[in-house]
């Protein structure tokens, strides 16, 4: 039996297998489409003969070209005219039964057929690459082809010409050659596939054929079926080295989409799923389950709940507003700001944590480097690899100012452009913030206000939609509880509050959670309307400060639609709005407190200076201003004095504004106890 099964020709039954409905009629469209590729599902190749497939894995070099060529075979019977002008049919394989993680492959897998899944961090551009190469002898002009293999072109060893017979020169012919469309990728471990503390392993993968390159782009998540190959580098005057570089010749590519991978979920899975949906509390539920072995901190566990389900991206023909919230924890040390960012970065479909002390512009945004050819390529960076996922910053108040301003555009806009050394391009870069920072001075100082209380500039802090206080105030109740759960953990070693969803669960409950998408009801739009308009009433009066923008208002849709989808809902209820404006408001007054007239001023947030601060100062000013064109140079003291006496602004108070103006450079002193206006 065995005998006869050798006799079979793989190429007959790999035609028989073409014969099949389902590729008759792929074959057909080819045509139709103008087309040199067939896709072909390894499942269906699988049903069809197992034993086929099995050697297909095995030694893939020889059975694609059985394939390709009953591919081809197929093609003459169904439209022989097409098949005339194309000379050569590609078969792509997809979807072998199971990935082979990439840091899983070895010396086994050497020429053979895997799948490898990864992000493409980096992409060269398209070079044609020389397949037939045409020389043509300098003696007697004989012209010889020589299909080509390997990294370099190489020349006839005679010229086939029996009257001549020399040993060169050649000339290369390039009219006479065969050309495809060629491409490198480098492609890296998925984030959430790497043991903890791992570095990333990349691959390298060759591309060729005008139907698979330039599919992917840095950032996308691919699924690469090739056949490994081991290549050894040759030093000049030694001969190849012993130790060989792995890399996989790509027979197909497909980009498994920007939606973060979900998580297959089971029927029996979404049925827990949706009977969560149905509990009235479940976004208490959703919040118990956020952190649990980190007591307390409600509110910021409903802002991280709001942050992970987030809200509903609108793409409008001439702008886009942004789907994706961001938050700021501001916080004394030890009150778990960065046990929290890990949680989030662990829980979230496509989390990635960085902490801002080691972290640099290109590594979050995009990197250009410079190749061994001497080209420019793009790498991604983290804000890209976490595209409509979460990106947590840790210690963003270490960061050098000049990384910082990369987040900016991330933040509001959501791509990540570059143009440098002769790369302009922009990238996708949805990704939702979550960033922990310290107060500048060490503990957190209520009676300054938050611009002075963080070292970080206006512009990043008026791009987040909560931005919370976290203080650590001694207080015997809470002390009593907080202690009572730390060292239950240590005594225990389990955490003393049940999660009442387990992780998993609730990862993959985020990712089914992105296919709902609510509207506004009526009733809720009206009372975000309401709340807007009462915030923007109140500082109508003259001079009194502004306590809400439009950015705001923005904000407030965003969680009223990360509320709604957090329960599964298709529609933002009023009791929806209410939440956000309950903890908009609550993050109103924790930051956006003007401290000398107790007014909500928003743009402390927005321009770092309250109102009433910002009175004081032109007052300060405009005195300074009106004095010195009587005197020239104006007398420190005498101004003091006309401004307590005049102006009752304090002596102290105005020592502390002159300061403030001295090292802004609005004013400068030409002598000790003298100033003048810059």
């Amino acid at each position: 039996m065995t005998e006869e099964l050798e006799l079979v020709d793989p190429q007959e039954r790999f035609q028989e297998f073409f014969k099949t409905e389902k590729y008759r009629q792929r074959i057909s469209q080819m045509a139709v489409a103008g087309k040199t590729s067939l896709v072909v599902d390894f499942e269906d190749l699988l049903t069809f003969d197992q034993r086929l497939a099995e050697e297909l894995l095995e030694k893939p070099d020889e059975y694609l070209k059985h394939v390709d060529n009953a591919a081809y075979a197929q093609l003459q019977i169904e439209d022989p005219e097409y098949a005339e002008k194309k000379e050569k049919i590609y078969t792509r394989i997809v979807q072998l039964l199971e990935p082979t993680p990439l840091r899983k492959l070895g010396s086994d897998h050497i020429l053979k057929l895997v799948m490898v899944e990864g992000i493409v961090v980096r992409s060269t551009p398209v070079r044609p690459m020389v397949m037939q190469a045409a020389f043509k002898c300098k003696g007697c002009g004989e012209i010889t082809r020589i299909n080509q293999k390997g990294e370099f072109l190489k020349a006839p060893f005679e010229c086939p010409n029996p009257s001549c017979r020399r040993k060169g020169p050649f000339e290369f012919v390039q009219e006479e050659s065969t050309f495809i469309d060629s491409q490198d990728l480098r492609v890296q471990e998925r984030p959430e596939d790497l043991p903890p503390g791992q570095l990333p392993r990349t691959l390298h993968v060759k591309l060729s054929g005008s139907e698979i390159v330039d599919v992917a782009r840095p950032g996308d998540h691919v699924s690469i079926v090739g056949t490994v190959r081991a290549f050894a580098h040759t030093l000049p005057r030694v001969g190849k080295l012993r130790v060989f570089v792995m890399h996989v010749d790509c027979n197909s590519i497909e980009v498994l989409g920007k939606e973060p991978e979900t998580a297959v979920i089971t029927p029996e899975e979404e049925e827990k799923i949706l009977e969560l949906a149905k509990d009235p509390w479940i976004h208490r539920k959703i919040i118990t389950s956020i952190a649990p072995s980190i007591y307390g901190y409600d509110h910021v566990k409903e802002t991280i709940m709001y942050l992970l389900f987030g809200g509903v991206g609108k793409t409008l023909p001439d702008i886009t507003i942004r789907g994706e919230m961001n938050s700021l924890l501001i916080g004394d040390p030890g009150t778990a700001k960065s046990q929290l960012l890990q949680y989030v970065a662990r829980v979230a479909p496509r989390g990635l944590y960085t902490s801002g002390r080691g972290t640099t512009a290109a590594g979050l945004t995009a990197a250009v480097i410079r190749e061994k050819g001497g080209g420019m390529s793009l790498e991604a960076g983290a804000l890209v690899l976490a595209d409509k996922g979460i990106a947590c910053i840790d210690e963003m108040d270490k960061m050098r100012p000049d990384d910082r301003v990369a987040i900016h555009e991330a933040m509001e806009q959501h791509t990540v452009s570059v143009a440098k050394g002769g790369i302009v391009a922009t990238l996708n870069a949805r990704t939702a913030v979550l960033a922990a920072a310290n107060p500048a001075l060490g503990r957190y100082e209520p009676h300054r206000t938050v611009a002075e209380n963080i070292s970080l500039p206006v512009t990043i802090l008026s791009r987040f939609d909560l931005i919370f206080v976290l203080r650590d105030v001694p207080n015997k109740e809470t002390d009593d509880k907080m202690s009572e759960h730390i060292l239950q953990i240590h005594k225990t070693g389990v955490s003393p509050v049940e999660s009442p969803i387990p992780l998993d669960l609730l990862r993959k409950y985020i990712s089914y959670s992105k296919s709902v998408k609510p509207v506004l009801t009526q009733e809720a739009l009206q009372r975000l309307k309401d709340f807007y308009l009462a915030m923007r009433s109140a500082s109508e009066a003259e001079g009194s400060p502004v306590a809400i923008t439009a950015r705001q208002l923005e904000s407030l849709v965003r969680i009223s639609e990360a509320r709604a989808r957090a329960a599964l809902r298709k529609e933002v209820t009023a009791e929806d709005a209410e939440a956000a404006v309950a903890i908009m408001k609550r993050s109103l007054e924790e930051v956006g407190i003007d401290l000398s007239s107790y007014k909500i001023d928003i743009d402390i947030i927005m321009t770092g200076k309250p109102k009433s601060v910002r009175d004081k100062l032109q007052t300060v000013l405009s005195t300074l201003m009106a004095m010195e064109k009587d005197t020239g140079i104006v007398e420190k003291a005498a101004l003091l004095n006309e401004l307590e006496t005049g102006y009752k602004i304090p002596r102290g108070e105005a020592e502390r504004l002159l300061g403030q103006l001295l090292r802004e450079g609005t004013i400068y002193e030409p002598r000790e106890g003298y100033l003048k206006k810059t």
